[in-house]
């Protein structure tokens, strides 16, 4: 049996601090049992939205027959409007905003929140949109090696005006297992490639429809399909940092996004809402589905 794995954090100040206030999550170990709370925690849910993370929740809920008709599945950060945060079971849903740095933040609260709560074995999955890169629209991409914008993986970040390098390594057994699992269900396109993660939505993406924009047509094509050569499927805003991140925590982790577009055939979004509304239930729908399966082998297992 192998020893369970704890959630890590790398800083020795924090034991000589009496209390830690958890600020964008209005939580903190002097006013919370954070161990009672969310010592169960296995599995970790984080994305942009408020009200996917919310809808993600009722969802996985239901799936896992734990349904309490009586609840609303309160918000646990209804102290601050910067993240919301639900708990049903051993799941946690987080939102977690847009881009790098609105996800590193809530990711340093997150992981410190694990930490002090004793949670050991935990799987924390990013379940978000994007822009496809050479494939169809609502195809899942689970991200086996996120790059940079310049096609590199690795996280870059200025730490007391110094430029520090961390790997984007993900857990390649997870890719492969949540691969399986949207085979097994075979409800929608779910492919492993690599995901570029960019600072920006519109020219940090080559998009022809920003507010700015100098270069051509045919610079943005030639750039996408370098892009796609390097093995890239898909693109979005925050898969370098949430890698980077849990590699140094020891969670194992993964990304699973579904593709609104195909960016090699154009920039804006024109699939009707209803469409686009069935596309952003694909990750969790295959992501509700490896949980599924995970506590019916624990529990075979016991």
């Amino acid at each position: 049996m192998s020893a369970s794995r704890p959630v890590s954090v790398h800083n020795p100040h924090l034991d000589a601090m009496t209390e830690d206030i958890l600020y964008h999550f209005s939580l903190g170990t002097g006013t919370h049992d954070l161990p009672a709370m969310f010592g169960d925690v296995k599995f970790v849910c984080v994305g942009g939205s408020s009200t996917r993370m919310k809808s993600f929740i009722e969802y996985i809920a239901a799936e896992l027959n734990m349904q309490d008709p009586n609840s609303d599945y309160p918000n646990i950060c209804a102290g601050t409007d910067r993240y919301v945060m639900y708990k049903v079971g051993p799941v946690l849903s987080v939102s977690h905003g847009m881009g790098v740095p609105s996800i590193a933040i809530m990711l340093h609260e997150l992981i410190k929140l694990l930490h002090h709560a004793r949670c050991t074995d935990v799987t924390i999955m990013r379940i978000g949109t994007s822009g496809g890169i050479g494939v169809e629209p609502g195809t899942v991409v689970v991200t086996k090696q996120a790059l940079n914008d310049m096609l590199l993986p690795k996280f870059e970040q200025v730490i007391l005006g110094q430029t520090v390098e961390r790997s984007t390594d993900l857990d390649q057994s997870l890719a492969q297992e949540l691969l399986q699992c949207g085979n097994e269900l075979k409800q929608f396109p779910t492919v492993v490639g690599n995901t570029m993660c960019t600072m920006d939505f519109y020219e940090g993406q080559a998009r022809l429809d920003g507010a700015f924009c100098y270069y051509t047509e045919a610079d943005k094509q030639a750039y996408l399909n370098k892009v796609r050569d390097a093995g890239v499927c898909n693109i979005e805003m925050e898969a370098t940092v949430f890698a980077a991140m849990c590699k140094l925590s020891g969670i194992r982790a993964a990304v699973v996004c579904v593709t609104l577009l195909d960016r090699l055939k154009g920039d804006q979004l024109t699939s009707s809402h209803e469409v686009l509304v069935g596309f952003q239930e694909h990750p969790q729908i295959l992501v509700g589905h490896f949980i599924k399966k995970q506590l019916k082998a624990k529990a075979a297992g016991n």
